[in-house]
């Protein structure tokens, strides 16, 4: 294993320097049952590396080592630990050319476009939650003036994170930097898909960290995942990824009565009103569908509400930007959109296209596969907007998690909200005008949890985010995700009469 942080330039080389380790109390660690599985370039189908197959053996190393540590970090200073949280945050700024091009290696999400920026992204996350370690604070009640009543808050112990493989690095930071600085100890299940750049960034910070605060296992499922969540000595869960396994996790939480943030899925309307930029509109529905990531996303903009009046024309505009969208291998330069990230995905992806088509809707591919033949193999595919496709058709209604946009007409405004709100979904949504009116009822009435009228920014530091409905619980990447699901508060009465 590479005892080395010094940033490297070549991700194939550390692809196979990380092969086949857990990090468990600051040191790397083969799995206990000596096995590892492939990971897997999806641009190009070749294996760049292993990683070790966690179970329930590797969850009790990982968890011990933690649950060891969490006493004196929670004894530290939160200041201390903030300013610790905050130099690791700088050590990575360092490092995001390197993580950048590992997790652009291992996703196919293109480098320019995406991998890069979410390499950035990350390290402002540990930046920006390193400086809020005085903010833990209790409060002063007026219970009786013959007693001293105040509340503080402490850490909850020592914190099980799942994460998915589509932004791998921004939700684990958003997860495990307001856990550090709260004083938690943290155990982070990878996505299988997207193992190596995770235990990269583990590596880096455990130079920084004391030895059993930040802990990494790959692995599977019911096999990693699963034992993690039900540990007795795991005091919360935060979980990111699909509706059905939120409702696993969130049933184990339940059944431990210990408290689980989940960030689930999302179908996000984007309403465009008669009077909106239209240009400022087309890029929205380019960055909101999030095209560059291959349509990845749980908010994606897939669901675009176009007025009657505007509609011919929004959607030959955005066909043409599409269009000129370059697809190929993501650590080119040139590359706008990259691969799909597992063969079963782009199944599942294409399944739900034939569904459209056979839906009677009208189907709009755009851009075009790579020619290069190194790429032949590669898990490509090519983003469709679909016009004319009924409310009730698969695409319309169900989290596609792939490049397919549904364009819908509509000319009342109070049955476009009431159609936008349709979704068992609500996680994120936009509205697109210039009146101030409109803008102002549009973002009461949207039943979403992080609403944005004429753009579609992605998640960033100190922006409070999550959903409501099956979206999922709580909230992340803000002071009060770090107070309210990372902490208790205890109330401590002094009476000294």
């Amino acid at each position: 294993m590479p005892l080395d942080t010094t940033p490297q330039t070549d991700p194939f080389a550390l692809a196979q320097a990380l092969s086949g380790a857990h990090l468990i109390d600051g040191q790397f660690a083969a799995a206990a049952s000596g096995k590892s599985f492939d990971v897997i370039n999806p641009a190009t189908g070749a294996v760049i590396g292993q990683a070790a197959e966690g179970d329930t053996a590797d969850v009790e190393r990982a968890v011990s080592a933690a649950r060891r540590a969490q006493t004196d970090w929670a004894r530290m200073p939160a200041r201390q630990r903030g300013k610790l949280v905050a130099a690791c945050g700088a050590r990575l700024n360092e490092h995001v050319e390197e993580l950048g091009r590992l997790v652009a290696l291992e996703t196919g999400k293109a480098l320019r476009t995406e991998s890069r920026v979410e390499a950035s992204v990350l390290a402002d996350m540990f930046v920006f939650f390193g400086g809020l370690g005085s903010e833990l604070k209790g409060e002063s009640v007026p219970f009786n003036p013959d007693m001293m009543t105040v509340t503080v808050r402490e850490p909850v112990g020592v914190v099980g994170v799942i994460i998915p493989w589509n932004v791998p690095l921004l939700l684990m930071a958003m997860k495990i930097a307001p856990a550090l600085v709260a004083g938690n100890t943290v155990v982070v299940k990878s996505a299988e898909e997207a193992p190596l750049t995770v235990l990269r960034v583990c590596q880096i910070m455990n130079e920084i960290l004391p030895a059993g605060v930040f802990n990494m296992l790959s692995g599977f499922g019911p096999e990693c995942g699963a034992p993690l969540v039900h540990h007795a000595s795991v005091g919360k869960v935060s979980f990111t990824g699909s509706v059905e396994t939120g409702r696993i996790v969130a049933r184990a939480a339940a059944d431990r009565l210990i408290p689980a943030t989940l960030e689930l899925g999302g179908k996000s309307p984007m309403i465009i009103m008669d009077d909106a930029d239209l240009d400022r509109a087309v890029d929205g529905a380019v960055a909101g569908m999030r095209f560059t990531r291959q349509g990845q996303s749980c908010t994606a903009s897939s669901r675009i509400y176009v007025h009657d009046s505007i509609h011919d024309v929004f959607v030959e505009r955005l066909r043409a930007r599409v269009d000129a969208m370059v697809m190929g291998d993501p650590l080119d330069e040139a590359t706008d959109i990259g691969t799909i990230i597992s063969s079963q995905q782009r199944e599942k992806v294409e399944g739900f296209i034939e569904a459209g088509r056979a839906s009677g809707a009208t189907a709009i591919p755009c851009s075009a596969l790579p020619s290069d033949p190194a790429l032949a193999k590669g898990l490509f595919l090519r983003p469709v907007i679909f016009t004319d496709i009924a409310a009730d058709a698969p695409p319309a209604r169900e989290e596609v998690f792939g490049p397919v946009a549904c364009v819908f007409r509509f000319s009342d405004y109070d049955a476009v909200i009431e159609a936008a709100n349709d979704s068992e979904f609500g996680l994120a949504a936009s509205i697109w005008t210039r009146d101030l009116k409109t803008a102002m009822d549009a973002t009461r009435r949207l039943e979403a949890g992080f609403v944005q009228v004429n753009q579609n920014l992605v998640v960033q530091p100190n922006l409070s985010y999550g959903g409501v409905k099956a979206s999922g619980l709580g909230k992340e990447a803000s002071l009060e995700s770090m107070l309210e699901h990372f902490t208790h508060k205890k109330t401590i009465i002094f009476n000294m009469t």
